[in-house]
């Protein structure tokens, strides 16, 4: 059975991460936020492939019902992650919309 891997950000590593991008050090993140965000997406939609998958397996008699689950239980929390971020990106730009001029 796999486990969800569980990442702790302390103020320092993040300010080193950071330091890393602005660098351009070799394995540091790209500093675009339009890649970070496309390979956020492409996260999410290999998610809920991998779901379709393992599910495709199940029904087939090949597949675990645990990595079933699991994979499901994972495409479902990037939707859901997904839905958030674009809600709260209509409601900055509905927010910015309504400043006066």
């Amino acid at each position: 059975m796999s486990t969800i891997p569980t990442i702790t950000v302390t103020p320092s590593a993040a300010a080193d991460a950071y330091g890393r991008v602005d660098r351009g050090e070799p394995g540091a993140a790209a500093g675009d936020f339009g890649a970070t965000l496309q390979r956020a997406l492409q996260g999410a939609v290999d998610s809920g492939h991998d779901a379709e998958t393992k599910a495709t397996q199940a029904i087939a008699g090949n597949g675990n019902l645990t990595d079933v689950v699991t994979a499901l239980s994972r495409a479902e929390l990037a939707l859901q992650t997904a839905t958030a971020i674009r809600d709260r990106v209509v409601q900055a730009y509905q927010d910015i919309m309504k400043m006066p001029i």
